[in-house]
């Protein structure tokens, strides 16, 4: 009789009285729950198209998934920020408070802690974001003790989304135009610097383009050369046919001037610090710094441009694929399945407690 009764108390605690609390919570005191569901892809038209079938689709329409920043808008789907705004607009906290709904769905629950930590926990578990990996698609459900409560905070999550979303564009396309703005300014800075430079050094040393003045310089000293040849050639004939002939003591006078106009202009070229190969060093330098810098204004200045194309394209959409559900009827709770749930565990918890107290009285015995 004892085993009886014991065994009949272990049914009752571990199966008929969990079976009851459960018909009489899910019978007559669970609220309805609704659930608005809504689907949106993050899509990006820089980026290369990854495979699959709505990759495909994408790349077709000039657009890509942008998987990364799909994280970025579920985190803050579930983030604090978002909940501060939702509580704002749409009084979130009272409606999840609501005194007609049972004490274990609502806020805050058994714990009776109503921090605000806890209303985010409390929100995470009503606020639901699967993603797709191979689609790329996330799925956004909304738990409310109301329809439209949950059509609503699921349609405001999809605009603050979008927003978000937004908001990245324009930080982005700030950020392209100020780094690309920055780059020309230096650029024009630095060429001029080197204009200036390259001006100044013309001036103070009365040079343009030193190879071409030695150019110059050395064809005038190739024609006195010749003319130097031609009066040493004259001179010699004469000594040859008439030594005593008075205009050979003038052409030689001649000659030696030729001689030294020759060595002057040479001098100009090749004679030293002062001359123009001397120079050429420090003007090729500068030539090339002002080469250089012009090229850089001019990379410059075409990234420029391609900075204000990209920026006067959306980087980043938020495409609803799925608009927000109205629902016309409650999808939580599952009343009988959660009451059969219990019944089951119950059952399984009775046998094995009925085992284990079996095993003792056998070892006792």
């Amino acid at each position: 009789m004892k085993r009886l009764a014991l065994r009949h108390l272990l049914f009752l605690a571990t199966v008929a009285v969990p079976t009851l609390l459960a018909l009489a919570y899910y019978g007559l005191v669970a609220s309805d729950v609704y659930t608005s569901e809504s689907r949106f892809v993050v899509r990006s038209p820089q980026r290369p198209a990854q495979a699959g079938l709505l990759g495909a689709l994408l790349q077709g329409t000039g657009f890509t998934r942008a998987q990364d920043d799909s994280y970025l808008v579920h985190d803050y789907i579930l983030s604090r920020d978002a909940l501060h705004e939702l509580d704002a607009s749409l009084a979130v906290r009272k409606a999840w408070s609501d005194p007609g709904a049972d004490f274990l769905s609502r806020f805050p629950g058994l714990d009776w802690d109503t921090s605000f930590e806890a209303f985010h926990r409390y929100y995470r578990r009503q606020v639901g974001v699967s993603y797709d990996t191979a689609s790329s698609i996330t799925v956004l459900t909304v738990h409310a003790f109301g329809a439209k409560q949950a059509h609503d905070v699921n349609d405001a999550l999809l605009r603050m989304s979008e927003r978000l979303v937004n908001n990245v564009n324009d930080r982005s396309r700030r950020d392209l135009i100020e780094v690309a703005e920055r780059e020309v300014s230096l650029a024009e800075e630095k060429a001029k610097r080197a204009a200036l430079a390259l001006s100044a050094y013309r001036s103070k040393q009365s040079v343009f383009e030193p190879d071409r003045q030695a150019a110059i310089q050395l064809q005038g000293v190739a024609k006195i050369q010749e003319e130097l040849l031609a009066t040493e050639a004259q001179v010699a004939q004469l000594k040859r046919l008439s030594p005593r002939n008075p205009s050979i003591a003038a052409l030689e006078t001649k000659a030696e001037s030729l001689r030294r106009a020759i060595a002057q202009e040479r001098a100009k070229v090749t004679g030293g610090a002062d001359s123009l190969s001397g120079r050429a060093p420090d003007f090729q330098r500068l030539v090339l710094d002002k080469t250089f810098a012009d090229q850089q204004l001019g990379a410059a200045l075409a990234a420029l441009e391609t900075a204000r194309s990209e920026a006067a394209r959306k980087q980043l959409y938020l495409e609803r694929l799925v608009q927000p559900s109205l629902p016309d009827q409650a999808m939580l709770p599952r009343r009988i399945r959660s009451i059969l749930t219990v019944l089951v565990l119950g059952l399984v918890a009775w046998g094995v407690t009925t085992l284990l107290v079996a095993s003792i009285r056998e070892h006792a015995d």
